[in-house]
Formats: structure tokens, C-alpha cells, sequence
């Protein structure tokens, strides 16, 4: 009898067994995948995480409010430092940095008004920058610390199909604007640049968002865009084909400038097997663009031959997105929505220099006194 008692005792036991085992199998790769999942971020959750370190970067000559250039870029080090795209704060004209740049960080609500939008500026100095590279790195002046950040990651984990977001401020749109997509190919030596590893990408990016970051779905910095291709040859509108510069790339040129490390602004640097020899030292002096440059330094073409608004970034208010021009509260034309780049730029250069010259008339009647 003890003996039947305990047969049957185990065949229970090994029952249960059997359903434990069964259970941990269905289970199991559902707890895995649920937790794989919460992994990644929304876009929502990565645009109020990355976003506030997305700042709209400004190069023009001084004084004269004249023609000058707009971009993004990121708060690297809660201290300052801003990486940006060579191209943005480089004159095409004479190959030699801006005499004036200004950063203006975002705001706690995008508006689309850019008197309230573009409120918050700080004045920024050129610290180093590769054009072959199109990189920059900028300090500002005179920030309240600490900033908000975004860190560059380890770009070797990224893959064709993986999904990406864009933060930048993309021309005909609106400041601060998200665009999301996927991962499309990776090209080494872009352009022919040696060490030149960048990620191409169907993810919106217009001129505007030069310089700013791409993001991958734990909202961290895998790739600095730099380039977007608009027209063939034949003149037909290229669409979704954008090109950002892998982080590991854009962390070890930062090392070689002394910025780097972990603990010092979430850059992570690349790892070892990237030898520094396959990416080019920044230029000790300006030099002219090359030729590979080109597509970094995008013009304006047709883009929507459809629409006669997109021929021409500088056509009147009257011609832009937004036809209506006055309300019932309103003396004036409403501000063009979206906003014009090159606009945007020249009107901003007139008013910082505007208020320069009213600053030094002031101090000299003081002087005066």
C-alpha cells in the first residue's frame, strides 16, 4: 500500500512538474518581449526627454544683419558645450567661422511664433570644428548651469530597420519639430572621406535641422544629421534619403578635443576597435570647401513643383503656408507660419545688431556723465 501510495505521490509531483515547465515556456517570452518593450520609449516620451538639450543655432557677420546661416544642435556637457554641423556655423564665402553666434534654447512651449519661440538666446564662441567632418563645437557664454544634456551612444549597436526620431528646426516647418522613421543603410567614408561613417535615414530632415540630433528609441543620440539629398540630376525631387554621422565617429573627433568620457557629458567613447587614424584630425586652419561638401551645403530647389509656395524660400509672407494676414486684434501682418530660414536669420542679425548699437550708444552718454 505505501508503496502504490507513493507511485502515485510521484506521478503527481511529476505532473505538476510538467505544468510548471509548460507554463514557463508560454510565459517566459512574453515577459520578455513586455520587458524588451518597455525598453524603448515613445516618440512622446523621447521628445520631452531629448528635447530641451535641442537648441537652434545662428552664424552672421556682425553688424550688418546680412546673410548668414541657421541650424540645430545639442547640449553635450550640462556646462555648454553645443555639437553642431561645421556647415552651420562655417561662412561658405570665406571658410572661416561666423563672428557671430547665437544659440537660443527652447522654450517651455513652442508657440510657432518666433519672438516668443526664439526668446531665450545666449551668444556662443567657436571652440573647434573639421570640415571634412562637418562637425562643431561651440561653448556658450554666460549659461546658467547646469543645462539640460544629450549624450552621444554607441552607434555599433544601431541596425538597418531600427527605428529613429529627428529633433531639429526644419525650414517651411516648425521650431522644435519631431520626425520619426527608421534606419535605411549605413555607407562608410561618405563622400570620400576616410572615417566619414554615416547612417542614411528616411527620417524628415530639411535644411534647418543640420547639426541636430538623431535618436534612437531610448531617446539617445546615435547620429549628428548632416546631410539630406533633394534633387537628381535631371532635377527630380529626391524624397526620404537623409544622412546623419554615426556617434562613435562624432565622440572620438569630441575626444581628440579633449571632450569625452562619460562623466563628463554622457559622450560615450567609441570603442577601441575603431582606431583614431580612420577619422580625420580637424584642420588646424579654415580652409575652402571641398567639393565632397557639397550635399552638406543643400540649395534651394523645387522641392514640390506642385505647390508654388515650396519654389522659393524667400518669396513674400503673402505667397507662404499660412494665407491669412491679419486678425480682428492685429494692426499688422501676422508672422509667416512656418517660418522662412534665410528670413528668420537676416531679421534676427538685424535686431542683435540693432540692439548692440543702441547698448553701446547708451554706454557712451554714460561715459559721457
Amino acid at each position: 500500500m505505501r508503496k502504490a501510495f507513493r507511485t502515485t505521490l510521484a506521478h503527481r509531483l511529476v505532473g505538476r512538474m510538467n505544468i510548471l515547465i509548460l507554463e514557463l515556456v508560454l510565459v517566459f517570452p512574453l515577459l520578455w518581449l513586455g520587458w524588451a518593450s518597455a525598453q524603448d520609449l515613445s516618440p512622446r516620451e523621447i521628445y520631452e526627454q531629448a528635447s530641451p538639450a535641442v537648441v537652434m543655432v545662428m552664424g552672421h557677420q556682425d553688424g550688418n544683419g546680412g546673410k548668414g546661416s541657421g541650424g540645430t544642435g545639442s547640449i553635450i556637457r550640462p556646462d555648454g558645450y553645443v555639437l553642431t554641423n561645421a556647415h552651420v556655423v562655417v561662412d561658405e564665402r570665406t571658410g572661416r567661422p561666423f563672428p557671430r553666434l547665437s544659440v537660443f534654447l527652447k522654450p517651455s512651449r513652442v508657440t510657432g511664433n518666433s519672438q516668443s519661440d526664439l526668446s531665450r538666446m545666449v551668444r556662443a564662441k567657436m571652440v573647434a570644428y573639421s570640415q571634412p567632418l562637418d562637425l562643431a563645437l561651440l561653448k556658450l557664454e554666460s549659461a546658467s548651469d547646469p543645462l539640460p544634456t544629450v549624450g552621444l551612444d554607441d552607434s555599433t549597436a544601431t541596425r538597418i530597420g531600427d527605428r529613429v526620431v529627428a529633433i531639429g528646426h526644419p525650414e517651411q516647418g516648425g521650431l522644435w519639430t519631431l520626425t520619426t522613421g527608421v534606419i535605411s543603410a549605413e555607407v562608410d567614408n561618405f563622400n570620400g572621406v576616410r572615417g566619414k561613417n554615416v547612417f542614411q535615414t528616411e527620417t524628415g530632415l530639411n535644411r534647418g535641422n543640420s547639426g541636430g540630433p538623431l535618436l534612437d528609441t531610448g531617446g539617445r543620440m546615435i547620429g549628428v544629421n548632416t546631410a539630406i539629398a533633394r534633387v537628381a540630376s535631371d532635377g527630380l525631387p529626391i524624397t526620404s534619403i537623409s544622412f546623419s554621422l554615426k556617434s562613435n565617429v562624432a565622440a572620438q573627433w569630441l575626444r581628440e578635443q579633449g571632450i569625452g568620457g562619460r562623466s563628463e557629458a554622457g559622450v560615450v567613447t567609441p570603442p577601441q576597435t575603431q582606431a583614431a587614424s580612420e577619422v580625420p584630425s580637424p584642420p588646424a586652419k579654415p580652409v575652402q570647401p571641398s567639393p565632397v561638401e557639397t550635399p552638406v551645403k543643400p540649395e534651394k530647389p523645387d522641392l514640390n513643383q506642385r505647390n508654388p509656395s515650396l519654389t522659393n524660400p524667400n518669396q513674400e509672407n503673402s505667397k507662404q503656408a499660412n494665407p491669412k494676414q491679419t486678425s480682428p486684434n492685429q494692426t499688422g501682418p501676422e508672422p509667416a507660419r512656418p517660418y522662412n530660414l534665410d528670413k528668420l536669420v537676416s531679421e534676427r542679425a538685424r535686431a542683435e545688431a540693432e540692439l548692440t548699437d543702441m547698448i553701446n550708444e547708451m554706454r557712451g552718454r554714460m561715459k559721457g556723465r
